[in-house]
């Protein structure tokens, strides 16, 4: 394997994970279950961790990630599981200044698998070119979506539905309206 170094770092990553946590409260929700009170729909960069952002414990966010914070039929099972099955009463989405996906959407690339994310950011921000405002409407554009696809199943489970940015350089968390 070409990755043995990088395998052997997130073993050794694993092992300080395990006895840094809490065991007891891994064993509680391992053997009772998880009970998040939100689901994070964020970003998949890695300098957003919504754990670290909300100074949350496990079990505590149901956590989806994906690039650019895009909705598909995917993101849309696990917000409904989450919500119906998990009775998680709010849904975030998250997004985050200085976003690859957002960019790239902004510069016009759309090749291959990345254009399925490329394509909904463009549908989200129109013709705006400011990279912050895009970001926003881009946040903005998911939760209507979200809004709208929940209001016509509301079997999925009423949970009140938000977003907000994330600036990755200051650490400040801002909620849109």
């Amino acid at each position: 394997m070409k990755n043995d170094a990088l395998i052997e770092c997130l073993r050794a990553g694993g092992a300080r994970g395990r006895a840094a946590e809490d065991a007891a409260l891994r064993e509680r929700t391992a053997l009772q279950g998880q009970r998040p009170w939100a689901i994070v729909i964020c970003c998949s960069d890695s300098r957003v961790i919504p754990e670290r952002i909300f100074d949350a414990k496990l079990g505590e966010l149901f956590v989806i990630r994906v690039a650019g914070n895009v909705l598909d039929r995917h993101q849309l099972g696990s917000v409904e599981y989450a919500a119906a099955h998990l009775h998680c009463p709010l849904v975030l989405v998250l997004g985050h200044t200085g976003c690859g996906a957002v960019g790239a959407a902004l510069a016009g690339e759309s090749g291959g698998f990345i254009g399925y994310i490329t394509d909904e950011i463009r549908e989200a921000i129109g013709e705006e070119r400011d990279p912050l405002r895009a970001c926003e409407k881009n946040v903005l554009h998911a939760v209507e979506r979200l809004k709208a696809e929940f209001a016509a199943h509301p079997e999925a489970g009423g949970a009140e539905i938000a977003g907000a940015v994330y600036d990755i350089l200051t650490g400040e968390l801002r909620f849109l309206e």
